[in-house]
């Protein structure tokens, strides 16, 4: 499965997002340091989700990272999260 699917899934079964995109954004990193040649280094997470209302900003970000797994996030090089309640 690749990382992008197990990121989409892992978060629509955790906050049920009104809004999940999920961007893969490794190819714009081709030849930098964390790609890895496997494109699915760097993504782009844009998600609203009423769990997040009466979160601050750390606390979305942590949310998020629990969410996705230690596992997981040590696959990804670069994770950009945009988190709205």
């Amino acid at each position: 499965m690749s990382v992008e699917t197990q990121i989409i899934e892992k978060l629509q079964a955790a906050f049920s997002p009104r809004a999940l995109q999920v961007i893969n954004e490794s190819s714009q990193h081709a030849g930098h340091a964390g790609h890895d040649g496997s494109n699915e280094s760097h993504f782009r997470v844009i998600i609203q989700a009423d769990a997040f209302n009466d979160m601050n900003r750390l606390a979305r970000h942590r949310a998020v990272h629990a969410a996705l797994g230690d596992e997981l996030i040590g696959r990804i090089h670069a994770l950009a999260l945009e988190i709205n309640g």
